[in-house]
């Protein structure tokens, strides 16, 4: 079912809330949060939990040579896997 944001209902608008987030757009203008306190209330308690997620684990980039390391297990493992002597 299709709902206009305007005429969207909490439910509507909560049950597509992880793709509207996902899809990265800001969500401070859609129709349903300019009429709708509870949503905005919902959307705001999301924003703080998030902002203080990122403080608990703080993005690390891994290592330029992690993937490379991988690789190589990888390798060594299907290398490994093809000397076994099939059962």
């Amino acid at each position: 079912m299709t709902h206009t944001p305007n005429k969207m209902t909490c439910e509507d608008f909560q049950s597509q809330l992880a793709e509207l987030i996902g899809s990265g757009q800001s969500l401070d203008n859609h129709p349903h949060l300019r009429h709708c306190s509870r949503c905005r209330a919902l959307i705001d308690d999301l924003q703080t939990i998030a902002q203080a997620a990122r403080q608990l684990l703080p993005i690390v980039e891994p290592p330029d040579q992690l993937w490379q390391q991988i690789e190589a297990a990888i390798i060594e493992e299907e290398n490994s896997s093809s000397l076994d002597p099939p059962r």
